[in-house]
């Protein structure tokens, strides 16, 4: 049974679960919450049992079942009494997403698509276990672990400026590479600069509508514009740190004596070697994947280079949303350092934090969500909301509404792409089964989704940009 507290706020009160210590909130319109599964509003309650909790156990717009906490899930926990669980970061670890712009118009671009969407396939690898171009030393994976985008740049991928646009600044601190397994290394040292499978994607896309003329501006966005927008994560490196660190936290339930309604929320007290020894690994897939997504925008530069030499490509900025962070927020009117998780939700800091890149301090953190192939994404701009409702958090793309096993049943993947194409979308995957499930029609609308953190002022809509180019693991 869930409360109705406000339009667009639904509330699952304490007793749904048996040890919920605070309720749960989703953050949904009555629309989109006609298609969340029971199972998810279970996990909401679930995560509401976890020792130390703060607030609420919180759930996005598009969220959907994950590994014990749901995909779109947000939880903050006290550092004195509050857990750390990989199930509410999530296997790929940092996964994220970035937006360069460009100096590009559309209508420049559109003779190029097919040459600019088949080099960027070709020179970006992607699908399940991809390896890429660059073949590092066990050195240099330390350093990716540690420093992250960082490093990257200094290795020649990039310009120092990025880095200022990056969430974190595109490294971690806490990193312990130590912590890192052999066979996770062993995964991860070949995936650098690649996209992987799944919902991940290297898109080319048009500034289609601006919904703030100033904003829009202190991010560098113009209507008919070319943006290029790159989603993926800690490949297999991250991958292999949760599940490692998973049978480690699941002995320390026991340890610790902690009851959880369910095994997939394993956790540690925070301050014990198995919180700290997971949370410096988690940082360092997370610095990995900073890097892997810094390495991919300088092959994309590239790309562009060669049809477009005097073309520009800045990056607007980089976000994560699988992964958990140590911040300040406000609790009762005082401050608190918490243990933020947030699996499938984005940050979406309001005005003057000091971890905003300078140029958007005053304004708000930018808020990049991918939608669903074919369909459009939108870049916002986090509110005063969010800091008042979601520990400063927003949602991450649309949502899928079906299983991947669903989708190849129920579509093909010439089908899908022959509708792509007549739509004027360039489409390249490694095999037709991938198109099949991204189809569109598996995830929520976009739109929906965001509209819902816009009307809660939790994050504000800036543009809606259109796919016109998509390479696809």
């Amino acid at each position: 049974m869930l409360n109705r507290i406000d339009d667009y706020i639904f509330e699952v009160p304490i007793g749904h679960q048996k040890g919920m210590r605070v309720p749960g909130r989703i953050f949904i319109s009555e629309r989109l919450l006609e298609q969340v599964e029971s199972g998810t509003l279970d996990q909401v309650a679930n995560v509401a049992t976890l020792p130390g909790i703060v607030n609420y156990s919180m759930a996005m717009p598009d969220a959907h079942l994950g590994y014990g906490f749901p995909i779109g899930g947000v939880a903050a926990f006290r550092e004195d009494g509050g857990v750390i669980s990989p199930g509410g970061v999530g296997f790929d670890i940092n996964c994220g997403v970035r937006m360069l712009r460009t100096d590009l118009l559309a209508e420049d671009v559109a003779p190029m698509m097919t040459n600019l969407v088949e080099d960027l396939f070709h020179d970006v690898p992607s699908g399940v276990g991809a390896k890429g171009r660059l073949r590092v030393s066990e050195h240099e994976l330390d350093e990716a672990f540690t420093r992250g985008a960082a490093w990257a740049v200094e290795a020649g991928f990039g310009v120092p400026e990025d880095l200022e646009h990056c969430e974190e600044g595109g490294r971690m601190e806490g990193a312990k590479p130590d912590q890192v397994s052999l066979k996770a290394r062993k995964r991860g040292r070949p995936q650098l600069g690649t996209l992987g499978s799944g919902n991940h994607f290297l898109e080319i896309q048009r500034v289609d509508e601006i919904f703030d003329d100033d904003l829009a501006k202190r991010f560098g966005l113009f209507r008919g514009q070319i943006t290029v927008m790159i989603h993926c994560g800690s490949r297999g490196a991250g991958h292999q740190i949760c599940t490692d660190h998973l049978q480690v936290l699941s002995r320390a339930v026991k340890k610790y004596g902690i009851e959880l309604p369910d095994k997939q929320l394993a956790c540690a007290p925070l301050g014990t070697p198995e919180a700290e020894n997971y949370f410096g690994a988690m940082a360092a897939a997370a610095n990995y994947a900073w890097a892997n997504r810094q390495i991919i925008s300088a092959w994309t530069r590239e790309v562009f280079e060669r049809y477009f030499p005097d073309a520009r490509l800045d990056l607007v900025y980089d976000v994560a949303h699988n992964v958990a962070k140590v911040e300040e927020h406000e609790v009762d009117g005082s401050r608190e350092r918490l243990y933020v998780h947030r699996k499938g939700a984005t940050r979406a800091f309001g005005p003057g934090r000091p971890e905003i890149p300078m140029a958007y301090r005053e304004a708000g953190q930018p808020v990049i969500i991918p939608g669903s192939m074919g369909t459009p994404s939108y870049v916002l701009c986090g509110s005063a909301g969010a800091m008042r409702l979601t520990f400063g958090s927003a949602c991450h793309g649309a949502g899928r509404i079906m299983s991947r096993t669903q989708a190849k049943k129920t579509y093909a993947g010439a089908e899908v792409k022959d509708v792509l194409t007549r739509r004027g979308i360039k489409v390249m995957a490694t095999h037709p089964k991938m198109l099949a499930e991204e189809a569109p029609e598996v995830y929520k609308p976009s739109f929906e989704v965001v509209d819902v953190v816009h009307h809660l002022d939790i994050a504000r809509k800036v543009a809606k940009v259109v796919p016109l180019g998509v390479s696809k693991g």
